[in-house]
């Protein structure tokens, strides 16, 4: 949720790196009503695009608005796309901000304004710094002076049109005073954000993703443009999106976007731990970059390294507002691509809320736009949270209007995952010493659910000897200290699931959903049956020789707002940071060491190790 803040802040630093600024105000539940132009405007209005012909890929782009008599702290730029979505004035659209759970101050329009900044973030509007003399008398004297401003927005190819309008009234009184007049990218059918995937335990294939406006096959070329394989495009459609009759969901009616299409192709022929160089696209459309991948070690191989988090989301790179902003996103995305260049990460972890694009499409272009550098060098496996998937009428265990409307079409259409099926997103895959099984917190996980016998029948079948470490993945924790409302622990998930780790010796649990870091004792049913000791070098140390019970690590600190924890310690809990930041995982044969690093300063805030075999 966005933070408490009430002013929109100064342009940010060289480095963009956002925060949560937006305040939280009160929404009124009233019908919607026609926008029309502002009273007696300035007949000097104008807004200027800098772009210097049509959109291109990426860009910081420079909005000047002038011929403005009387700047006022409540004029505003707003980026609309398509061009002709309705920006009527819509107080009702503060319901499908709360609905998903962000109250933050924005743009009360009848169709989702991509971002939005008032015109004071330019300190020069309010004082008139930057005057025009729009008319001179015969001396040559100025008679009509007007104020103007500029300001930046960061725009990605999203694919479809953009347009920039001029407001005054503020975010929930609006009134046009101008429009730039339609601008369009110069490819929107270009390949763009692909990010990849492991299809088996083999590592000798991997899956890439990617979008484009182009629904025709592409290719995926790689080792050196040898090889290549044939993608095949899907999409989906405001149909598939999950709503109820009263009031539309964000997905259906406000916030929809059209996605394009979402390509997949499966590089075959691979070696495990061996890097190769690709490009997608198609002569038609135009090629990508040419970027580098590692594919992550076989089943059964000495060693594995990953990192692991979630609920990370996006944030601008521009001083605007959006819906839902989590802050720390991209400090975590940038301290996890330099993990990446030390050649030492198999594979990322993203174990749900993963766009926090709640039912506002755009903003999965914006996302996946974010994870790129990282997602395109290195398998990037997810696990569905409440934010991907709950919803009325999706049959997610938990009935609330977190997705937005999406009911977690959006989320497996971008990351197809080796799943069980469709809407049936758990699957299990194991790199190096680890079986790793990942489930759905939101699908039915009771004893008599097709999730439960799936988990009991994977669990018992692991071979040891090939991956001696079993790690449980899921969204929602079994163990926090976080006293959210609602809970973010919920009984019958722990009583359903829990013994079932025990019964299966489940070494390691990672969960999200609390944006903080905490990690337990070897913990079951609320008693601590292991404590660790201290190794030689000081790092607490779990010996499994004698197996008592599964540790458990909530890494949900990737991005949202920060949680903090109850004052009240729980006989459990070890260790409690609430900074943003991620966890760096090796694992041998014998030895799995767990250490908790500081996006923002690359410092490693909490290490853990558990053994087999000796220490």
């Amino acid at each position: 949720m966005a933070g408490p803040c009430s002013a929109l802040p100064p342009p940010p630093p060289p480095l963009m790196l956002h925060e949560s600024f937006a305040g939280k105000s009160e929404f009124r539940t009233i019908n919607r009503r026609p926008l029309e132009s502002c009273f007696n405007p300035s007949p000097y209005l104008s807004i200027d695009v800098s772009t210097g012909g049509p959109l291109p890929d990426e860009a910081f782009i420079n909005v000047t608005v002038g011929g403005v008599f009387r700047p006022d702290g409540s004029h505003w730029v707003a980026m609309i796309t398509p061009s002709n979505s309705s920006v009527s004035g819509c107080p009702l659209s503060g319901v499908n901000y709360v609905e998903t759970g962000d109250l933050a101050k924005l743009p009360l329009l009848c169709h989702y304004p991509v971002k939005a900044q008032l015109v004071k973030s330019d300190p020069n509007y309010l004082g008139c710094k930057k005057a025009a003399c729009q008319k001179r008398d015969a001396s040559g004297a100025c008679k009509v002076r007007t104020c103007g401003a500029t300001l930046t927005f960061h725009l990605i190819n999203f694919r479809t049109d953009v347009e920039f309008i001029f407001f005054a009234g503020g975010f929930q009184t609006p009134c046009v005073l101008k429009r730039s007049g339609v601008l369009r990218f110069a490819n929107p059918a270009k390949p763009l954000s692909g990010h990849l995937s492991s299809t088996d335990s083999s590592a000798t294939s991997m899956k890439l993703t990617w979008v484009s406006g182009d629904g025709r096959p592409q290719q995926v070329q790689y080792a050196g443009g040898s090889r290549s394989a044939t993608s095949v495009a899907t999409t989906f459609t405001q149909k598939d999106m999950c709503s109820v009759p009263v009031l539309p969901s964000p997905a259906k009616d406000f916030g929809w976007h059209d996605p394009g299409y979402i390509h997949s192709a499966v590089m075959t022929g691979l070696q495990p731990s061996q890097s190769y160089d690709y490009r997608y696209g198609s002569d038609s459309v135009g090629w990508s970059d040419t970027a580098k991948f590692r594919t992550p070690p076989a089943a059964g191989s000495d060693e594995v390294s990953f990192v692991i988090y979630g609920d990370m989301g996006k944030a601008p790179l521009d001083p605007s507002v959006e819906h839902y902003i989590q802050p720390g996103s991209i400090s975590v995305t940038r301290a996890v691509a330099k993990e990446m260049q030390t050649g030492k990460v198999d594979s990322i972890f993203h174990i749900g809320d993963i766009s926090y694009a709640t039912g506002f499409l755009v903003e999965w272009d914006f996302f996946l736009h974010l994870i790129r550098p990282i997602a395109s060098q290195a398998a990037y496996m997810t696990a569905i949270g409440n934010h991907e998937r709950d919803y009325a009428g999706s049959r997610s265990v938990y009935v609330t209007p977190d997705s937005g409307g999406e009911c977690g079409v959006a989320y497996e259409s971008y990351f197809p995952m080796p799943a069980a099926g469709k809407d049936k997103p758990w699957y299990s895959i194991e790199q190096g010493s680890v079986h790793f099984l990942v489930m759905s917190t939101e699908h039915p996980w009771s004893e008599k659910s097709e999730q439960y016998k799936w988990m009991e029948k994977d669990l018992s079948s692991v071979d040891r000897t090939r991956t001696p470490w079993v790690i449980f993945i899921g969204h929602r924790p079994m163990y926090s200290s976080n006293l959210g409302i609602p809970t973010s622990v919920d009984p019958n998930f722990v009583d359903s699931v829990e013994p079932l780790l025990l019964k299966n010796k489940v070494d390691l649990v990672f969960f999200g959903h609390v944006h903080n870091y905490e990690r337990t004792c070897a913990v079951y049913q609320g008693d601590c049956r292991g404590m660790p000791r201290k190794d030689v070098n000081g790092i607490d140390t779990y010996d499994n020789i004698n197996y008592t019970a599964p540790v458990h690590a909530i890494v949900g600190a990737a991005g949202f707002k920060l949680d903090g924890f109850s004052i009240i310690r729980q006989s459990w809990s070890i260790s409690r940071i609430s900074e943003f930041g991620y966890a760096r995982v090796h694992a041998t044969k014998t030895d799995v060491l767990v250490q908790f690093v500081s996006s923002s300063t690359m410092e490693i805030r909490d290490q853990f190790r558990i053994v087999k075999g000796g220490r």
